[in-house]
């Protein structure tokens, strides 16, 4: 299994290694797809809501937007598409949700990543399930469940 990332970050601050995005992607992915490649984009507030409106007409920032990207049929290429997470917007979740701030990150990324392979929360079932596989992947990183109420 292979999987790669690209990060591209548009501000600075404390804020995650490509290293930790490496590591974090390949427990998103492990088990669910043979390989692929991500691209981790960091943005401001400002770039996440631009892109929020444009894509889901909600005009506000938002912690993480996936992008997957469809091959087309016949071309060898692994990429699974795009992640672009607003670093102060998972910095002030964290903090209310009284989360340490790099499990917070860590579970954004595989939030995004298991969007980008179609897994969805539209309906209670499919929220259900894949809320259920972010909690395993988690857990296998020694981060608590990120849906209790009180962590």
């Amino acid at each position: 299994m292979s999987f790669e990332c690209e990060v591209q970050y548009e501000i600075e601050g404390n804020l995650p290694t490509e290293d930790q995005f490496q590591q974090w992607i390949s427990a998103a992915l492990t088990g669910q797809v043979d390989e692929g490649e991500v691209c981790i984009r960091i943005v401001t507030p400002e770039e996440s809501q631009t892109l929020n409106r444009t894509y889901r007409d909600k005009d506000k920032p938002t912690n993480v937007l996936s992008f997957p990207f469809e091959v087309p049929e016949g071309v060898p290429l692994h990429l699974l598409g795009d992640l672009v997470i607003c670093a102060d917007v998972v910095a002030k979740e964290a903090e209310e949700q009284k989360k340490p701030l790099f499990d917070h990150w860590t579970h954004m990324v595989v939030h995004g990543c298991l969007h980008l392979i179609g897994f969805d929360h539209i309906n209670d079932e499919e929220a259900e399930e894949m809320e259920n596989l972010e909690r395993k992947i988690l857990a296998s990183m020694d981060i608590k469940d990120p849906y209790l109420e009180s962590n």
